[in-house]
């Protein structure tokens, strides 16, 4: 998988390679399939596992971006967007002189589903405010973050993917988490995770919050507002996602000046020595 410039203007796109370049972009009207993992397609032709990259990559501030890739599925690493980030900052971001666009919310969306909530609201920058509550050892954790604050290196990126270890054979008769080991998710048995120690007390609502931005990117845009969300999950944000492109009175195009990319702090030590992958270049 590379990462490749694009012009100004062009956003997220995904081509495949090994079918004659065909491009996909990163938006809600291409969202395919969400149960475990976010989908996308276009004329019949996948790109399964995209909230990642699309985490890292709005975190990061990147809003132009080809992703080259040569079959359906992203890499799914070490189960967080950190390798993403790390690729990122070693190749460098430029900024580009056309003003960033950005979707400014007006009015709240939401949308609920029994216990279930998400909803984002009038705001000025970027932030997610997310609750989880699951069977033990999680039980209920919640976290809020502030994009414009720049924190996502830090607090967010290194977070990793979980799944309890009694429902593994199950999801996998299902036909889902294939590629899932202990090398890229946290594994979680009746005493706690099998294969810790966890990178933050938090991990699990903090990767939560990494999933709804990859989600949320394909809106096309980075959102300007406030996200809050209960117990929500892919298909609920990409259902927010459709929800509010489809209200054209709940949000604006706003057109603001790009900052140069700053030098970002990373969560400390997460990967072992060597694990950084080559700048904009990932192996599968």
């Amino acid at each position: 998988m590379r990462l490749l410039p694009a012009a100004a203007g062009s956003g997220i796109v995904f081509r495949r390679t090994d079918l004659d370049n065909f491009e996909i972009a990163a938006n809600g009207r291409n969202v395919a399939k969400v149960s475990y993992a976010t989908s996308l397609m276009r004329q019949g032709v996948l790109i399964s596992t995209t909230e990642h990259l699309l985490s890292a990559l709005v975190g990061m501030g990147v809003d132009n971006v080809i992703v080259e890739l040569d079959n359906l599925e992203l890499p799914i690493l070490d189960g967080s967007a950190l390798p993403y980030v790390q690729a990122i900052l070693q190749a460098g971001i430029r900024t580009q002189r056309r003003r960033r666009e950005t979707i400014r919310v007006l009015r709240p969306v939401e949308v609920r589903e029994g216990n279930k909530f998400i909803g984002v609201y009038p705001g000025s920058g970027y932030s997610i405010q997310y609750a989880i509550e699951f069977p033990a050892p999680i039980g209920r954790q919640t976290a809020m973050v502030d994009l414009a604050a720049e924190t996502y290196g830090e607090f967010i990126a290194a977070a990793r993917t979980f799944g309890y270890k009694a429902d593994e054979q199950r999801l996998r008769d299902m036909g889902l988490i294939r590629g899932a080991s202990a090398e890229n998710a946290i594994i979680l048995g009746p005493k706690g995770p099998e294969n810790g120690p966890l990178r933050f007390a938090d991990e699990y609502v903090r990767h939560k919050v990494l999933d709804l931005i990859g989600d949320l990117a394909l809106a096309g845009r980075r959102i300007e507002g406030h996200v809050v969300a209960e117990r929500a999950g892919h298909a609920m944000h990409t259902a927010l996602v459709s929800r509010l492109m489809k209200d054209r009175s709940a949000w604006e195009l706003a057109h603001v000046p790009v900052e140069p990319a700053p030098a970002e702090h990373v969560a400390q030590n997460p990967l072992p020595e060597g694990a950084l992958p080559a700048p904009m270049l990932m192996g599968a």
